[in-house]
């Protein structure tokens, strides 16, 4: 029976008692992905800022759970607006996800309000 595995990384944690993902067998799945600075623990103003920043925890993430970001499958990101949110994603979507024939599938919700962007993803490990 595979056994489960919080997933933490540096630069990045939650207030609650959450880990930032949890790799069950093959699965990853991520807690909520807020775009503070790794280094700082601030958030950027820009949510161009804070989506350069979610990519970077979610390589980490990725990494630290034994994954590749070919291996993630969905991504969920929430913006304040549709346009301008998918058009600041879609530029570090394509910096990790090149390959049109070979990315994850993705929905970008509307928030409707606010000025942050966050995110979640899954990711299927299928290797030892």
């Amino acid at each position: 029976m595979a056994k489960r595995r919080s997933i933490h990384i540096a630069g990045f944690k939650h207030g609650n008692p959450i880990p930032a993902a949890t790799r069950l067998g093959p699965l990853v799945v991520s807690s909520v992905i807020v775009g503070r600075d790794p280094a700082t623990g601030t958030l950027p103003d820009s949510i161009k800022e804070q989506c350069v920043h979610i990519f970077t925890h979610v390589r980490a993430m990725l990494a630290e759970a034994g994954a590749k970001p070919e291996d993630v499958v969905k991504m969920d990101f929430w913006v304040p607006d549709a346009a301008t949110g998918r058009a600041v994603v879609n530029q570090e979507w394509q910096k990790m996800f090149p390959d049109f024939a070979s990315c994850p599938s993705r929905h970008t919700h509307t928030t409707g309000s606010g000025k942050n962007i966050q995110a979640t993803f899954m990711a299927y490990i299928d290797r030892d």
